[in-house]
């Protein structure tokens, strides 16, 4: 081989490597992508269908899967609710499969003080109490969601959020790492956006994310959180059982399904298909693609 076309091959590797970092480089301006994953931490084995889906049948069961969303790219790595961990909840509910939210996260590589945001969509044990496991975050919450459930003293105001939880926001808040944002349609974190309407809660929000899909792709993601609990309430448009206000409910699922670029990407909160319609990596991890 002569010495020009070494060079050329040198030439050619180096295009071929500054292409593929350029690949992986916003455009100026332009939004970061995430990967997305569900990560279930627990499973509960049979709740009623009726307090889920208004107007199931009374005899029927659905199996819960209790999870966090994992977002990793633009240097940060977010979740989506912060499930639970105090024992109180664990013995009163007794689920399958429990492990701390922060200890699930490790199966994908993900130490609690790698964790910089936790968008929390509303104040119920289960999306909230599991907040303090990571130390460094920045917690995202509705100022509407907060004013009307607790106060920077910790106080309970509506009997929806626990006096632990209560507390531990106000203290969060006091560190300085609570952010409050202000109603509907915000970009929190570039490519990141928060939206309510729901009524799961007085101010519930929800999550558009803009996402890897994988071979290249891109897409809009929506993390319904509890504003559609399963499958069932977005396929057959169904309002949650547990809602402030069933039409309004309904107007956030129709507009999930604006926002996502696929109908098959908006998630359901709590519905254990999930992690069989997108099945890999597997052992309660499900990246969204």
């Amino acid at each position: 081989m002569t010495v020009h076309t070494t060079l050329q091959y040198a030439a050619a590797a180096s295009l071929a490597s500054l292409a593929w970092l350029a690949s992986r480089v916003p455009p100026h301006g332009a939004p970061p992508t995430y990967e997305v994953y569900a990560v279930r931490f627990a499973t509960y084995a049979s709740y009623p269908t009726r307090s889920l889906v208004i107007g199931a049948d009374s005899s029927r069961r659905t199996q819960l899967a209790f999870t966090v969303w994992l977002m990793r790219g633009g240097g940060r790595t977010i979740l989506v609710d912060a499930g639970f961990y105090r024992d109180k909840f664990v013995q009163r509910w007794k689920p399958t499969g429990f492990v701390r939210p922060s200890d699930a996260l490790a199966a994908l590589g993900v130490k609690p003080e790698d964790v910089t945001d936790i968008v929390v969509s509303h104040v119920h044990w289960d999306h909230v109490d599991g907040a303090d496991l990571f130390p460094r975050a920045r917690v995202w919450l509705q100022r509407d969601e907060y004013t009307h459930h607790t106060n920077d003293s910790g106080a309970v105001l509506d009997r929806a959020i626990d006096a632990e939880d209560a507390a531990m926001l106000a203290s969060i808040k006091s560190a300085g790492r609570l952010q409050l944002v202000d109603g509907d349609s915000a970009e929190i974190i570039p490519g990141i956006r928060v939206f309510t309407g729901g009524k799961h809660t007085y101010a519930s929000q929800f999550v558009s994310v803009n996402a890897s899909l994988g071979g290249g792709r891109t897409g809009t993601v929506v993390l319904a959180s509890d504003n559609a609990y399963l499958y069932e309430n977005l396929e057959r448009h169904r309002p949650i059982a547990q809602t402030l206000d069933s039409l309004s409910n309904l107007r956030a699922q129709e507009r999930m399904f604006r926002l996502a670029s696929e109908a098959r990407l908006v998630i359901p909160g709590h519905d254990v298909d999930v992690f069989t319609r997108f099945p890999k990596p597997g052992n309660g991890l499900a990246r969204i693609e």
